[in-house]
């Protein structure tokens, strides 16, 4: 009877704390909208502390070795080297781009724009033919100021004081989002340099006010999510990289244009499942078409075939199967999560589902076990 008391109390007392909850609701979001304002930094360094740890795990596992094989380097920090080591491969990579892309992405965006106002007189008069109004279209683009805006561009990369300068003259919204971003990366450091000792902290609180079987399935969900989303986003950044390289190289072979540019929008979309690809060739083909029809049709059969040979023989070794879904789920999982939440929906979707897919998967074979069925 007492416990049959106690669940019926919580029952009560959960139903008025939820009708209380909905009778002021816009009150609870602004409420929740606050909270999450005072803690932002805090969430931003939470979650590119888990980013970062993904590379940083690489570098602990090989700094470790190392430190084996070397009894010299007994009292190398391992956790700070190897943060170390990742923040200058980012910085280097960040380089490579920079140095590599950037000239060129300004080179194919001015040849674009050429192409496109030479042959924008043809386009229009196609339409005026056809019945269709285009003087305000006319009007749209001869307000266009290209030259200035990419001078700007160039200018502002180029300069870093007038850089600075535009940073100290920014408006107050884009300072608190600077903020938010300098005091989420700096959590994150800290957090990343004593992740063991939060990881200890962590359990000791679980297991001391929790029962040991669910500290024990809290724990064991926290490392099924930890592995999931690490094996998923070193795999994508991999493949990204593999694949951004290999349009490159073959459009340059190719003489196609806009090899810089169609490789790093590859290398970018190839994060979005199915989509991101199909999306990136159309895009290509497209600004290739207003150069040459005939080099626009290649593009598409040349980015077809590089996708044939990285799907086939380079993704199932680096990404295929890191989160055990199978194709149907995969897809499922990105439609739906890119239906309820957009681009950023489809790429975290997968990890999510498979932690889902993992946990349903566990929970349906302990039933079959009890009820002795084998499948």
């Amino acid at each position: 009877m007492e416990k049959e008391t106690k669940r019926s109390l919580l029952l009560i007392t959960f139903g008025v704390v939820l009708f209380a909850l909905l009778m002021h609701f816009p009150t609870v979001i602004k409420t929740i909208q606050r909270g999450i304002a005072l803690i932002l930094p805090i969430i931003v360094g939470l979650i590119l502390a888990f980013v970062l740890n993904v590379p940083m795990k690489m570098f602990e596992q090989l700094f470790t070795k190392i430190k084996k094989k070397y009894p010299k380097l007994e009292k190398m920090p391992v956790t700070g080297v190897s943060l170390f080591a990742t923040m200058a491969c980012i910085v280097l990579l960040i380089g490579i781009v920079y140095t590599m892309f950037v000239p060129g992405l300004v080179t194919s965006v001015k040849s674009i724009y050429i192409v496109f106002m030479e042959n924008t007189p043809k386009w229009l008069s196609w339409l005026r033919s056809n019945g269709m109004d285009t003087a305000w279209i006319s009007k749209e683009i001869a307000s266009w100021d290209f030259n200035k805006l990419m001078a700007q561009i160039t200018g502002n990369v180029g300069n870093v004081g007038n850089a600075l300068g535009k940073v100290v003259d920014a408006t107050t919204s884009f300072f608190g989002v600077a903020v938010n971003a300098l005091m989420g990366f700096i959590i994150a450091i800290y957090v990343l340099l004593s992740k063991n000792s939060l990881s200890r902290q962590c359990k000791k609180m679980l297991y001391a006010h929790l029962s040991k079987k669910h500290a024990d399935k809290i724990c064991y969900i926290s490392n099924l999510v930890n592995e999931t989303y690490s094996k998923f986003f070193s795999g994508q950044c991999i493949e990204a990289v593999i694949l951004g390289l290999l349009m490159f190289a073959a459009f340059t072979i190719f003489r196609l244009p806009y090899a810089n540019l169609i490789a790093v929008l590859t290398a970018i979309l190839s994060f979005i499942p199915y989509i991101g690809a199909f999306a990136a060739c159309f895009i290509g083909a497209l600004l290739i078409v207003m150069v040459d029809p005939w080099k626009g049709l290649l593009s598409i059969v040349v980015y077809q075939v590089v996708q044939f040979i990285e799907n086939q023989f380079i993704y199932p070794r680096v990404v295929g199967g890191s989160v055990g879904l199978a194709p149907l789920w995969t897809l499922s999982a990105a439609l739906i999560g890119g239906n309820l939440f957009g681009v950023i929906g489809m790429i975290f979707a997968i990890p999510v589902t498979a932690v889902l897919y993992v946990l349903v998967k566990d929970d349906a074979n302990r039933r079959l076990q009890r009820k002795k069925i084998d499948l």
